[in-house]
C-alpha cells in the first residue's frame, strides 16, 4: 500500500506545475534561475522551471499527503525531494545542451522518483527492492500519463 500512495503523491506533485501553468497561463511564471547563465553560457535550469510550478507542487503535496495517509511533514519532504530531483535533472540537461522542456529518457524520471523514495525509505521501512519498484513504476506511469495528457491538450510535449 505504501508504494501506491507514494506513486500517487509523486504523480500529483510532478503534475502540479503543469496544472498551474494551464490555469494561470504566463502569470507568476518567474524562472527559478532568474534567467541567469551558468559558466558554460547556458541557463542554470531554463524558463520552464518556475517559482509558480514549485509552489504548486508544494501546495498540492501538502494537501495530498494527509489524504493519502502520509504525515504532512513527510509528504512535504517527499515533495521537496521530488522537485529537487526535477531541478537536478534540468541542470544536467542544460549542461548536455538539451533545450528546456526537451526529454532525456531516464534523466527526466529517475531523480524525481529516486530522491523522494530515499527520503521516505527510513520512515516507511522501504528496502532497496521497494525503492527500485517505485522508480520503475514512476518511470512507466510518467511516460504513459504524459502521452495521455498531451492528447488531452494538457501537456505541451508528448513524453
Amino acid at each position: 500500500m505504501d508504494i501506491a500512495r507514494i506513486l500517487l503523491l509523486l504523480v500529483l506533485v510532478n503534475g502540479a506545475p503543469i496544472l498551474a501553468r494551464n490555469l494561470l497561463g504566463e502569470r507568476l511564471s518567474r524562472p527559478i534561475d532568474g534567467g541567469h547563465l551558468y559558466r558554460d553560457g547556458r541557463p542554470w535550469l531554463g524558463p520552464a522551471k518556475t517559482w509558480r510550478g514549485l509552489a504548486a507542487a508544494l501546495i498540492l503535496g501538502a494537501l495530498a499527503s494527509p489524504l493519502l495517509g502520509l504525515p504532512l511533514l513527510l509528504g512535504v519532504a517527499a515533495t521537496v525531494a521530488s522537485m529537487a530531483g526535477d531541478l537536478v535533472s534540468s541542470f544536467f540537461k542544460r549542461r548536455l545542451g538539451l533545450a528546456s522542456s526537451s526529454m532525456a529518457l531516464g534523466l527526466d524520471q529517475v531523480p524525481e522518483a529516486l530522491f523522494p523514495a530515499l527520503v521516505l525509505a527510513p520512515f516507511l521501512s522501504l528496502g532497496p527492492g521497494e525503492i527500485l519498484l517505485i522508480v520503475a513504476l514512476f518511470f512507466v506511469v510518467e511516460l504513459l500519463l504524459s502521452r495521455l495528457l498531451f492528447r488531452l491538450g494538457i501537456r505541451r510535449e508528448p513524453y
